[in-house]
This record gives structure tokens, sequence and C-alpha cells, in this order.
């Protein structure tokens, strides 16, 4: 079997250890080895925590503030007021309303994807890699034919051959959660092969101790970095994935997402009504929680790699001395 995984594939563990190492040589009091799979907090950390914490807490405060999305009103189309901050659609719906239980769907979507999509990479890569052997190579294979298959144009597919009726937002996540998964449990087999050769699991794998036990505790805590990180791209794949499909007409039947608000907003021609309070706050709305997890994931991206985290501090390091050679000849 064809070994797919880049022979440079970064390794927490090693990564934990050469920092708990660099800390006593330096006289440093060493950090708990949960601390240090912890992100750094840093401006960019900080703001993608503000901008994913934000819009889940509109998502699931705000549909209780906010009226019924689906009520009609005889106003038609009006833009942005007192009475409807956002404005209204060409029936009379108000936007704000549509966006906060939108917000609700994707979010629920995207944690759907999220969790299963990183169940299914943890017990396809970790599992099999510590067994080895025939075990190792199905789910290889496996994976190997699921990284393959072109993901939307399968999700395409299966979305529409479900009939619309049962086609509901955990269907829809239950389609992309099966077409995602792949891309991680390669990253997962890679990490738990590394892992699987030291001499802790060694020990405890001689000493009759339970696969099940090998893997949770001494396995999986080496990888979880790794597995946040991948939860943190399934999530935004999913939202990202769900709105496409619901742009082009094959989301969720019965329930409100950002990309059925972009839907009904293309049908209604917002566009070449001018309408943009119709169709730019739901595209606002992913870009701004996708950059969020985009900015918490390149922290976890320092944990993982300690190289990148390197490479600011000396950024930093060098910002400081030159401004300190500005401030002498001045």
């Amino acid at each position: 079997m064809t070994n797919l995984t880049p022979a440079t594939e970064p390794d927490i563990a090693d990564a934990t250890e050469q920092r708990a190492q660099v800390e006593a040589e330096e006289g440093h009091r060493r950090t708990s080895s949960w601390r240090l799979m912890l992100p750094t907090m840093t401006p960019w950390l900080a703001v993608g925590l503000v901008l994913v914490v934000g819009i889940a807490v509109f998502g699931i405060v705000g549909p209780s503030l906010v009226g019924d999305p689906s009520t009609i009103r005889d106003i038609g189309l009006t833009g942005p007021s007192g009475e409807h901050p956002l404005g209204t659609t060409q029936t009379g719906q108000d936007v704000l309303s549509q966006l906060a239980w939108s917000t609700r769907g994707s979010l629920q979507i995207g944690l759907l994807v999220g969790v299963l999509a990183t169940l299914l990479s943890t017990l396809v890569g970790i599992y099999g890699a510590y067994l080895g052997g025939i075990a190792d190579e199905a789910f290889s294979l496996l994976s190997n034919v699921f990284l393959v298959i072109p993901g939307l144009p399968l999700v395409i597919v299966i979305a529409a051959f479900v009939p619309r009726e049962a086609r509901g937002w955990w269907t829809i996540g239950i389609v992309l959660a099966l077409t995602s998964w792949a891309g991680s449990a390669r990253v997962l087999r890679a990490q738990t092969l590394s892992v699987r050769s030291r001499d802790y699991v060694a020990a405890s794998r001689v000493s009759g101790e339970r696969s099940w036990r090998v893997i949770t505790v001494e396995i999986l805590p080496n990888l979880l970095p790794v597995i946040a990180s991948q939860f943190v791209f399934a999530v935004i794949a999913g939202i990202l994935a769900e709105a496409g499909l619901s742009f082009i007409g094959l989301g969720s039947s019965g329930s409100q997402t950002l990309g059925t608000m972009l839907f009904y907003a293309q049908n209604g021609f917002a566009l070449s009504l001018g309408a943009w309070w119709w169709f730019v706050p739901p595209g606002l709305m992913i870009a701004l929680f996708g950059m969020g997890l985009s900015l918490i994931n390149f922290s976890i991206d320092e944990v993982i790699n300690p190289k990148l985290k390197t490479v600011r501090l000396h950024r930093k390091q060098m910002r400081r001395i030159a401004r300190m050679e500005k401030e002498g000849r001045a």
C-alpha cells in the first residue's frame, strides 16, 4: 500500500518534548504538558475567538429575541430602518430575524459535520494505525478511496438523490461529513504511527493493557491539537459546503441557513434591485465566521508545528530591534 503521507509531517509529541527540554536547559519553570498543547494568546487568536464566540452567541440567543422570520407583511421590499434594522424582503419578511435563525441553522450543520468527520477520521486514522497489519491496510485503502473521489460532485449527487421531504439539516450534515473525513484520517494515521513506536506506548502494550486504554490514555492526549485543528477545519468546510448546496437549491428543506438566505435573495433578484441588505448580511456572516475559525486554526498550527511560532517570535523581535534603532537615531 502506497503511503501518501508526507515524510515531513510535523510530530506534535516531538515538539512538546523539545519545548520541555529547552525550558529545562534555560532554567525556566517547566510548563505542564496540557499547557503546552494550548495555543498562545496572540492578537490574531483573540480576534478569532471574539468573532466565533460573538457569532455563536448571536445564533444561539438571537432567535429568541427576534420575531418569526416567516411573517409576511404588506410593506414589500424596504431598506434598513428603525423598525427593521436590516430591512425586509420582497414579501415583507424581516431580514434580521431571518439572519438570526439562519445563523443558528448553519452553526448546527457546521457543528454536526465537524463532530461526525472528526469521529470518523479518528476511528479510521488512529485505530487503524494502532492495530497495524491488515486492519491498517484496509483502513488506509478506505481513506485513499474517499480521498480520490471528487467531494463536491459526490455531495451534489447524494443530496439530489435524497428526497426533498427527507432532506433535513441533519441529512445534509451526514452527507457532508461522509465526504470530508479522509484527509484528516491520513494526518492522524501519520501522527499515530509516530506515537505508537514510543517506549511508554510499547511498555503499556507489553504489560497487557487493553487496546482502548492504550489509545485513550497514551496516544490520544498527544494528538489533541491535531484533532482540534481538523475539527475546526471540518466546521469551516461544512458551513461553506452547505452554503454552496443551498445556493444551487440542494440544501435542507424545512430549515433556514445562511445558504438558503442567499438562494432566496438570488431568486428575488436582490442584486439587480439593489437590495444589498438582503444578500450582504448572510454573505458577511459566512465570511466573518470562516475568518474567525481560520485565525483560531492558525494558532493551533503553532502548537502542532513550533517552527511557525519561532518564525513569529523572530519577526516580533526584529520589529522590536528596528523600533529601538529608530528611537536611538531620533
